[in-house]
C-alpha cells in the first residue's frame, strides 16, 4: 500500500480542473464576418490549478484544494461580472454606446477584444490571481469554450504574474 504520509521524492505534478458555465453576449470589434454582430454564447470555462508550492503537494485530506472553493470564487466572479452581460472591447465606442442605451443593462469593458482567447487570458492573468491567490494554488490553464466544438486555451508559462487590478461589470437597472 502506498503511504502518502512518508517523505518521498516525486516527479508527479498534481492538478485539478473545475468546469464552470455562464451565458454572455459580445461582438468582435473589426471582425471580418458575422462575429462583428452582437451575439451570445453559453460559455464553458475549464480552469486548471496546481499547488503554488509545486509538485504533488496536498492538504491533510489529500487534495490540491477543495473543488467547491474554486467554484465559489471563480463562478462567483463570473456570475457578478460576465454572466448575462455584454463583454465589450474598451476601444469599441459604437458597441459601448449601444449597450449604454439599453436599460436595464449589464456590460463588462475588456482591455482586449472579447475573443475566446482574450477571455481565457483575462481569466488566467487577472481574475484567477485575485480570487484564488490565498488558496495555495496557481491557475495554470484556462480554456474558454464558445461552443461544444471550439475553445481557446491560455496556459501560464514561467513565473506567476503579480495580480492586476480587477475590473467590475457596469450594471444599470432602474427596475423597481
Amino acid at each position: 500500500m502506498f503511504d502518502m504520509s512518508e517523505e518521498h521524492d516525486s516527479t508527479t505534478q498534481l492538478a485539478l480542473i473545475r468546469q464552470l458555465k455562464f451565458c454572455a453576449g459580445h461582438r468582435l470589434y473589426r471582425h471580418e464576418s458575422k462575429c462583428a454582430f452582437f451575439h451570445g454564447h453559453n460559455y464553458r470555462v475549464d480552469i486548471e490549478v496546481v499547488p503554488a508550492a509545486g509538485g504533488g503537494e496536498v492538504d491533510v485530506v489529500g487534495r490540491v484544494v477543495d473543488f467547491s472553493l474554486i467554484k465559489r470564487r471563480m463562478l462567483g466572479w463570473l456570475d457578478a461580472n460576465w454572466d448575462h452581460a455584454f463583454l465589450v472591447f474598451e476601444e469599441d465606442e459604437n458597441a459601448l454606446a449601444a449597450v449604454r442605451m439599453v436599460e436595464p443593462t449589464k456590460y463588462f469593458v475588456m482591455p482586449w477584444n472579447p475573443t475566446a482567447e482574450n477571455m481565457a487570458r483575462y481569466l488566467l492573468e487577472v481574475v484567477a490571481p485575485n480570487v484564488l491567490g490565498d488558496l495555495g494554488v496557481v491557475a495554470r490553464r484556462v480554456a474558454v469554450w464558445e461552443t461544444e466544438e471550439a475553445c481557446a486555451v491560455a496556459t501560464r508559462s514561467g513565473n506567476a504574474l503579480p495580480p492586476c487590478e480587477l475590473a467590475a461589470a457596469v450594471c444599470v437597472d432602474a427596475r423597481s
